[in-house]
């Protein structure tokens, strides 16, 4: 996890190298008074870096992981939204040219996919990106140092570099931004000699063939999504709910779509065992969940998308006197962002309860560089934050569930405005748009608040975000109806919603 020490007192912060790690600690910890440096942030990805280039300050250091092979940048960068967005590209693209010929284009069928091209463009694209970062940091006077960072005590962290060198970095404050990794069935027979994770999918050389998806989480979606549509044999394992968490209305309905676009579902079913077989394929042994009854299927991959886990086992925080969470080893904070510890603080996916998004850990660091040097007294609001499950048919929401919704208000203080619609690109190719729908969800009395958006079509981020501004200020049902919208788009869908749910009059509407 990277480390990043921020001097506000100068170019004289000092770091001392040490060659071996002393039993029973390391010595030279800095004592109460003779800190190196003001902030010292742990982790390189978006909230760390947030953090850093927030301050521009005079002098900071930045560290790695050693058994990683990523650059700066963090899961986001490297493994996660960016990679993830430009092959989920890659199979859309592959759905217009399906449609090229009802628009005139001559394209001969079926044309063929190349993993092998594709993946070098993205990860050229991400490599760019991670000299983007240094670049950035240089220009802050940043100091990059590939190290593996840990505490010592509740001032002073130890990183190890190449070759088992020690630095010893203090400060007055510490901000932890380690982010997470995903998650291993560990008690799954061959879970890991024989599957991968997304930490693994977006830097495969090859294409990855006949693939099991085991898991219900936006990213085992969004993986068998862009696999399907790039043409490969896709299968997702889902022993509950899909998208837990989200409008279970809109998750059924983004699992249909997906369903009736090729992708296979194997539903309340739990892996129990992964071989490999004598021509290479796996061999993977699941059961049903209701009958006991145990099952077989051959894949040339199985991808683990069953949750993510805290980056902290290695931090020592026990060493600072941090507090995590027992049941899932998280660090728990205040709504400053403020760890058990005064001084020591943390941010993003590394945090209990909040948002596993790359824009709320860059808001929450950039905010809490700013209360704790620029005078700010701004928080963190995670309220009404939108995003966007990129799946085929691209899911896009902000604020409330139905089901949030009726929990938190009542069934007869909440009002459901919705619609189904059509895109006018898919008229012409004879799309199917069974599933393009768009609802609202409100308080019932007026002025009827804005409580969630959910858009469910083309370009779902684009609109979502859109919108998320006005439910951010308060919007009610009544303004969003007085806005005009844009002609032609999905997004006017969201300011034409008339018909409610307790209605019970169709909510079909035409299209353009």
């Amino acid at each position: 996890m990277a480390a990043m020490a921020v001097a506000l007192r100068g170019l004289g912060g000092r770091f001392r190298w040490r060659t071996q790690a002393v039993a029973g600690g390391v010595r030279g910890a800095a004592r109460a008074g003779q800190r190196d440096y003001d902030l010292l942030v742990i982790g390189g990805g978006s909230g760390g870096l947030a953090c850093a280039k927030e301050g521009m300050y005079s002098v900071s250091f930045v560290a790695r992981p050693q058994s990683t092979r990523w650059g700066l940048g963090g899961t986001c960068v490297n493994v996660g939204c960016i990679p993830k967005k430009l092959m989920h590209q890659a199979a859309l693209l592959g759905g217009l040219i399906q449609d090229a010929p009802h628009y005139g284009w001559e394209v001969a069928q079926p044309v063929p996919h190349d993993w092998r091209k594709m993946a070098e463009a993205v990860q050229n694209h991400v490599k760019s990106l991670n000299w983007g970062h240094r670049v950035q940091l240089q220009d802050r006077k940043v100091k990059y140092f590939n190290i593996k960072a840990s505490f010592v005590d509740e001032h002073t962290v130890c990183g190890v570099a190449k070759g088992g060198k020690e630095i010893l970095l203090s400060a007055d404050h510490i901000i932890i931004a380690t982010g997470g990794r995903p998650r291993y069935p560990m008690h799954i027979e061959g879970a890991l000699e024989y599957g991968i994770t997304s930490d693994d999918i977006f830097w495969l050389k090859e294409s990855p063939g006949k693939t099991l998806v085991v898991g219900a989480s936006y990213v085992a979606l969004e993986c068998a999504g862009f696999l399907t549509g790039i043409g490969l044999d896709t299968t997702v394992m889902i022993r509950s709910i899909p998208l837990r968490g989200f409008d279970q209305q809109m998750s059924s309905m983004v699992i249909e779509h997906m369903a009736s676009h090729g992708t296979q579902f194997l539903r309340g079913c739990a892996p129990s065992r992964v071989r490999r077989l004598p021509d290479g394929h796996l061999q993977v042994t699941w059961e049903d969940c209701t009958t006991g009854k145990e099952d077989t299927g051959t894949f040339d991959t199985v991808l683990w998308a069953i949750g993510r886990v805290p980056d902290t086992r290695s931090l020592n925080l026990e060493k600072a006197g941090v507090d995590t969470s027992p049941d899932t080893q998280k660090i728990l904070v205040d709504s400053r962002e403020g760890t058990s510890v005064p001084h020591i603080y943390a941010i993003g996916d590394v945090v209990e309860g909040r948002p596993e998004l790359t824009p709320t850990a860059i808001m929450a660091g950039r905010l809490l560089v700013q209360r704790l040097f620029g005078g700010s007294s701004d928080l963190m609001d995670y309220d009404n934050v939108p995003t966007t499950v990129f799946t085929p048919l691209e899911y896009g929401c902000v604020g409330l569930s139905e089901e949030e919704a009726v929990a938190r208000h009542g069934q007869e203080h909440v009002e459901v405005y919705h619609a189904h619609y059509k895109p006018l690109e898919f008229t012409v190719a004879g799309r199917d748009a069974s599933q393009c729908y768009v609802k609202m969800v409100c308080l019932r009395e007026p002025p009827q608040l804005v409580l969630g958006l959910h858009f469910l079509g083309p370009n779902a981020g684009e609109v979502t975000q859109g919108f998320a501004l006005g439910i951010k200020c308060g919007a009610s049902y009544a303004q969003v109806m007085r806005t005009v919208g844009i002609h032609p788009t999905c997004s006017e869908e969201v300011v034409k919603l008339r018909i409610s749910k307790r209605s019970g009059l169709d909510p079909t509407v035409t299209g353009c």
